[in-house]
């Protein structure tokens, strides 16, 4: 009997680490693959050689992951004896330490000085349809799409590198790396908002609504996933999308393997469709020559709206209901997959989603840099 349970606790930790593995091993790689097209793309230029100086000899690949890193100063900060420095590129190293001084993570929406975390996103309502400037809610002066033009001008001259946000040139190259490819991200866009009812809402209208913060506070449970066994968490709406529907480009690797050799099996399959991504040029990825760099971000975001709209009618959503979150009150619940009259399950779907927006991320990256610098 002992020997039974020795052997079912087993199975329960092992499960635990599984989902650990899988839930936290691959972020960085949708960024990875958007900066590894830039670099192809750009192999061999004048403007690999700005961003060659500019990066300290950074590729773009990894540079492209540093704005999601550094948020592991976050709990005791970049003054603590134990946070972890870039120690081969003591310049960058310490203007990313300036910059996340000025930049401290914080809830209080009408605090001076913004989070870096801000940076990252925005929340446009995806009911009822509409554009970026259509409304207020869910937009900020710090969001992403007033961040990439930040750091062009950043990058242009047009705004000095001592700046409030301390976003040097150098720092401004590293954010639109990630920024960039955060833009074509559906969730890192697109928000629902919901009523006290737990109704979807428009909260220009109802000042009283709560949005689901990129789908952060609701679980995902998708028709093509087997029951879940103790031990195994709901899966995260907005970390499907981040991490799943990217892993879900390399079907050839299975999800259980150990860390290190899941990234070994991955990184051949990543430099093989970075190289397809890289040589095959993507639909409808070019900007109006008559628009302003300024306003890419918007056009992007315009852009990703319908898809980020259409991330959210493919599910139900169940057990609607207000949660406090610190300092703010967010709709919490559950997205159930709702059967689609195109049969595509969820994960196939947004798989699709997630090669084309990569795609087209990295040529624009490149095509951007190309033009900024």
């Amino acid at each position: 009997m002992e020997s039974a349970l020795c052997r079912r606790l087993l199975l329960a930790i092992l499960i635990v680490v599984r989902f650990t593995i899988q839930a936290e091993a691959y972020g960085p790689l949708g960024h990875e693959i958007v900066g590894a097209i830039a670099d192809e793309r750009l192999a061999n230029t004048a403007t690999a050689a700005k961003v060659y100086a500019l990066l300290d000899g950074l590729t773009l690949e990894r540079a492209a992951v540093i704005a999601d890193e550094i948020k592991g100063w976050d709990k005791k900060g970049v003054d603590d004896p134990k946070s972890f420095h870039y120690s081969a590129h003591r310049n960058i190293d310490r203007q990313l330490r300036d910059f996340w001084r000025a930049n401290q993570p914080t809830h209080e929406m009408n605090s001076a000085m913004p989070s870096h975390h801000w940076f990252h996103y925005t929340d446009v309502p995806v009911v009822p349809p509409q554009k970026y400037r259509d409304g207020n809610a869910g937009r900020g002066k710090w969001d992403i799409v007033h961040m990439i033009p930040y750091c062009i001008q950043v990058l242009e001259g047009q705004v000095p590198e001592q700046n409030e946000r301390r976003i040097t040139k150098p720092v401004a190259l590293l954010l639109l790396a990630h920024y960039v490819a955060d833009i074509h991200q559906p969730l890192h866009v697109g928000a629902e908002y919901f009523d006290a009812q737990g109704r979807a809402t428009d909260p220009d209208k109802d000042k009283s609504a709560a949005g689901d913060e990129g789908g952060n506070t609701f679980t995902l449970e998708l028709s093509d996933e087997p029951p879940r066994r103790r031990g195994i968490r709901k899966k995260n709406f907005h970390a499907f999308w981040d991490y799943d529907a990217v892993n879900a480009l390399f079907p050839q690797v299975p999800g259980w393997l150990p860390k290190s050799e899941s990234q070994s099996q991955i990184e051949p399959l990543k430099k093989q469709l970075v190289h397809e991504m890289a040589t095959q040029e993507p639909r409808n990825w070019r900007m109006p020559p008559n628009v302003s760099l300024n306003n890419y971000a918007e056009m992007w975001a315009d852009e990703i709206l319908p898809i980020a709209r259409e991330a959210h009618e493919r599910v139900q959503f169940r057990n609607v209901h207000p949660q406090q979150e610190e300092d703010r009150v967010v709709a919490a619940g559950e997205a159930v997959e709702k059967p689609q009259l195109d049969q595509l399950t969820y994960r196939t779907w947004a798989t699709n989603v997630v090669r084309d927006e990569l795609h087209k991320a990295g040529w624009r990256l490149a095509d951007l840099l190309e033009k900024v610098l």
